[in-house]
């Protein structure tokens, strides 16, 4: 049996940024989906500075989710700790190596035009 969701997109999305920065993810970047794409309400971006802090990060994060707000999450990827994909099915997180990051440059897929990930609270 899975737990209830009990915490809305909104919720989960202020519980993750909150995990992120208790772990010293850096250069976190959220970006608004709503409207955009069913896939999801929003995307985090962010990153470790090792393989083993870009697992840490996701497992910890997965943790707190299920724990504290009874949200389960799939994750990708996190046997490796170069780039950690974690889908809540309302927020997507995308936790990487700085090199993996540069080299896929989400952020420049998803954000508005003409926006960047420095304007980007």
């Amino acid at each position: 049996m899975t737990p209830v969701t009990t915490a809305d997109s909104e919720a989960q999305l202020a519980a993750i940024l909150q995990s992120l920065s208790d772990d010293k993810a850096e250069d976190v970047v959220q970006i608004d989906l709503r409207g955009k794409t069913a896939m999801g309400d929003y995307m985090v971006i962010c990153s470790g500075r090792s393989s083993r802090q870009v697992s840490a990060i996701a497992e910890k994060l997965v943790d707190r989710l299920k724990q504290e707000h009874g949200v389960p999450a799939r994750t990708e990827g996190r046997d490796t700790g170069d780039w950690v994909l974690i889908d809540t099915g309302d927020v997507i997180v995308h936790v990487f190596r700085p090199e993996v990051r540069e080299f896929y440059q989400l952020e420049k897929m998803w954000m508005p035009i003409g926006q960047t990930a420095a304007t980007q609270a």
